[in-house]
């Protein structure tokens, strides 16, 4: 199965020279973990959410918080990003992408066209629903071919 049919397609971008907390109030307001930085279209490079929250001082928000805590957040995104990212094409397999994620032991793989423009993202969440979708198919199969036969009695 081809991943144009198993990846997120709905895409959040961000430039390599955002702020941290641009990168914060997006992760706040979406429900992901993964957010693609671009340039010129091409992807560049990607940020988690665990790669900000190390970046940004655990005093932001409490009453110890000082000037230097909320510099962090003007930090850049080129300055956390991770730029070694294994990244595949629509037209790969959905096995491949599962063998390579748990090879390199990572959670999403962006999907790129010809160009290196981010056109998806596969994460294990894609992976699962997948799977889920796949058993409760069969499940309503099976259900549909073991129906009960109904009794003579029950025959007018």
């Amino acid at each position: 199965m081809s991943l144009e049919k198993v990846m997120t397609k709905r895409v959040v971008t961000i430039g390599a020279d955002a702020s941290l907390a641009e990168v914060q109030r997006i992760f706040a307001a979406k429900l992901f973990h993964h957010l693609l930085v671009v340039e010129n279209d091409q992807l560049v490079g990607m940020v988690l959410d665990r790669d900000l929250l190390k970046a940004l001082s655990p005093n932001l928000g409490t009453a110890s918080e000082t000037l230097r805590d909320t510099a962090t957040l003007n930090k850049k995104v080129h300055q956390i990003m991770t730029r070694q990212l294994w990244v595949l094409t629509q037209d790969d397999d959905i096995y491949d992408a599962i063998s390579l994620m748990n090879q390199q032991k990572i959670s999403c793989l962006p999907v790129i066209d010809e160009h290196r423009k981010p056109i998806g993202i596969l994460s294990w969440r894609d992976i699962l629903r997948l799977l889920s979708e796949g058993k409760a198919k069969r499940d309503r199969q099976f259900d549909a071919y073991h129906q009960p036969l109904q009794h003579r009695d029950d025959i007018i």
